[in-house]
């Protein structure tokens, strides 16, 4: 593939644009977040970010791998153990997604006032 391509991720056509879907992804918030502490195995990962279904993580590491963000390390035991880990394109995204992390924490009372405000302002039903 040309590297002279310029991508655009306000073209819904553009593959920019699945990486910003991807990014955006709350469960991949809270993934890339888990494993940057360090390496962890699924079990781990599923106590981590609680609320994920099994498939649903399953999905999203699996996005994450096939996307160069996360790696998968299998090892040859019984029972077998695979253990998940940022990639150095995982961990150049984790800055970001903990600017997005801490945002939230901060913000998060104004916006719950400003959700009773405006829903107080609501015509009753």
């Amino acid at each position: 593939m040309s590297e002279d391509l310029e991508f655009d991720p306000y073209d819904p056509g553009c593959p920019s644009r699945q990486l910003v879907d991807r990014i955006g992804d709350r469960w991949t918030v809270l993934l890339i977040g888990a494993l940057s502490a360090g390496p962890a195995r699924y079990g781990e990962l599923a106590e981590s970010v609680a609320g994920i279904s099994p498939r649903m993580l399953s999905q999203t590491l699996k996005a994450l791998e096939r996307d160069g963000l996360v790696a998968r390390e299998a090892f040859a035991e019984i029972p077998p153990r695979v253990v998940y880990s940022l990639t150095p394109s995982g961990e150049s995204l984790r800055p970001v997604l903990l600017a997005v992390e801490n945002w939230a924490r901060e913000h998060a009372q104004a916006v719950l006032d400003s959700r009773e405000a405006h829903d107080a302002r609501l015509p009753q039903a």
